[in-house]
């Protein structure tokens, strides 16, 4: 069993992209792991929402943020990043888009890193190189690196356009910088968010709900095509079994017994 995970979230990312882009990095991961191009996010499928999903397991109903302006939950459901800080994990996030700051209580990481750069072509490989050089001394635990220029390209010039699948080589390349300081032990999970189509998302049509998920590393089946359906919300209690530590009672995800063998 892996002690350490990182979770990488490349905003906006569409599977077809993914497929079309120059990705050999993420190419290397989905041979050497499981992976599946029909993943679910929810809807809203909006940035905060999905990602509010993806780390405290319920849907947008449950906990309560259906836009991109965060609000305290009525009934407060546990994160990812709580679970596994409580169970003894270590905790670092990194991000560049402010508004991911809440996605955990306050308390709940032991390094957090926001840098004001996602709308700059270079700004994903910029974080990446802060978050490598903070795993190089160690990842035990649980990261969360999140790339969100892929977003910003498919709002200004189109999902599926030519800077927008340029976008995710960048992407592909700042994960490729992090892989770089990482053992095989780590478990690592390649996701999105949300998709999109023309300039916009957060539509129930297949462009905008459909996402790609990928894990590799210590005893994840390689050139495996999951055949589990998978959804964003699965994502919390997927790692954390992974990293030992219990799921919350109040998500309502399951672990991807392909992947983590539960």
């Amino acid at each position: 069993m892996p002690q350490s995970a990182v979770l990488f979230v490349i905003d906006g990312l569409r599977p077809d992209g993914l497929q079309r882009a120059e990705t050999p990095h993420i190419d290397q991961l989905i041979a050497r792991g499981a992976h599946t191009y029909a993943a679910r996010t929810v809807m809203p499928s909006s940035t905060l929402p999905c990602h509010t999903s993806m780390f405290r397991g319920v849907a947008p109903e449950r906990h309560g943020i259906t836009t991109n302006t965060w609000v305290p939950q009525v009934r407060s459901v546990p994160s990812l990043i709580d679970i596994v800080h409580a169970a003894g994990c270590k905790t670092a996030a990194f991000y560049n888009w402010e508004q991911l700051r809440d996605l955990s209580d306050p308390g709940a990481l032991d390094r957090s890193i926001y840098l004001n750069n996602c709308y700059d072509p270079d700004g994903d490989g910029e974080l990446a190189r802060v978050a490598a050089d903070f795993l190089a001394q160690g990842c035990e635990g649980f990261t969360f690196v999140y790339l969100g220029y892929t977003d910003v390209a498919g709002h200004e010039s189109g999902w599926m356009s030519a800077p927008y699948l340029a976008a995710i080589g960048r992407a592909d390349q700042a994960i490729g910088r992090i892989l770089a300081v990482l053992d095989e032990q780590t478990l690592l999970v390649v996701t999105s968010d949300h998709g999109g189509h023309a300039q916009t998302h957060g539509t129930e049509m297949d462009e905008d709900m459909t996402i790609p998920w990928i894990a590799c590393g210590s005893g994840v089946p390689a050139g495996h095509a999951l055949e589990t359906p998978v959804s964003i919300i699965d994502n919390p209690p997927t790692i954390a079994t992974a990293l030992g530590a219990e799921p919350a009672k109040d998500w309502a995800g399951k672990v991807i017994g392909e992947v983590v063998g539960a």
